[in-house]
């Protein structure tokens, strides 16, 4: 009997160990930091922020991206540069290509290489995943945060830094799960919207959190970021940012009435509060604010 009482606790310990090894882990980087925004004006907290993590105004060396934007807009200088000028930065570099061929070229990311912050510019990420993706300038962007650096963007900017896109077909924005899904992956099973509040976007990631459950989903509305290093986040900014887990979406679909369930299908996290990614609960004390859907 005491052997087979071994038996079964080690068998138990072998499951146990298995279904957590192939549980997906939502991870931040190692070192370094993300300020990921959600669109919309940016106040000077969060560009202080972004300024403060990349080694303060007199010592920052930023390359900024424009890729994502429209071949019009990437010819002159994006609106981030200019107030990252007016933050008093003076060492900013704009770099920009459409060919993963160029990205592959040692003096194309030789400004990188260099670089204590890279900011990506917002319009459609699939650009950027065109652009960069599998090439030495990916490498060289995660190298920066491996240097202790800081890594931003926003709207497209910030979607791209996650694992897996939303909103990435090329046919238009409004498709959730399009043919370019495939992020940069500076935080790994993730995935990233933005203007969530702004445009009403509050319900688009339920679906497909539903079908992805490894993703931990995050909606960042306008003027608003999140602060990520490590395996924790910070809320900062004006607005909100909404999270996503399966196993919430999963208990409010079965009590859509909101009865003996644990709430919406999504809850907000506000400025000053923080997130544990790992364990993907709220690290603060406070009450996250919960929503029901629709009857």
């Amino acid at each position: 009997m005491k052997k087979q009482f071994v038996l079964s606790i080690l068998f138990l310990l072998l499951v146990t160990g298995l279904t957590n090894a192939q549980t997906p882990k939502t991870v931040g980087p190692e070192k370094g930091a993300l300020v990921i925004v959600g669109g919309g004006a940016m106040g000077p907290e969060l560009w202080n922020r972004f300024i403060e993590l990349a080694g303060g105004a007199a010592n920052a060396n930023i390359v900024v991206i424009p890729t994502a934007g429209e071949d019009s807009s990437v010819s002159r200088p994006s609106r981030e540069q200019v107030q990252l000028q007016g933050f008093g930065i003076k060492n900013i570099t704009v770099l920009h290509t459409r060919d993963p061929k160029v990205a592959n070229q040692e003096s194309f990311v030789a400004p990188i290489r260099k670089a204590t912050g890279i900011w990506f510019v917002g319009g459609r990420h699939w650009r950027l995943a065109d652009s960069y993706l599998n090439t030495l300038a990916q490498k060289e962007f995660s190298a920066v945060l491996s240097r202790g650096g800081v890594i931003g963007g926003t709207s497209a900017g910030a979607t791209i830094q996650g694992s897996f896109m939303v909103r990435g077909d090329t046919k238009g924005n409004s498709i959730m799960v399009g043919d370019h899904t495939q992020g940069l992956d500076f935080i790994h099973n993730v995935t990233i919207d933005q203007h969530f509040l702004r445009r009403n976007r509050q319900f688009d990631l339920i679906d497909v959190i539903k079908a992805r459950p490894e993703l931990l989903g995050i909606a960042i509305d306008e003027s608003t970021a999140i602060v990520v290093q490590q395996n924790t986040f910070e809320v900062i900014g004006n607005s909100y940012v909404a999270i996503y887990e399966a196993g919430q979406i999963a208990n409010s679909t079965k009590y859509p009435s909101g009865q003996n369930s644990t709430g919406g299908p999504f809850y907000f996290l506000g400025k000053g509060q923080k997130f544990d990614l790992q364990a993907r609960k709220v690290i603060l004390t406070q009450t996250p604010r919960t929503t029901e859907l629709a009857k």
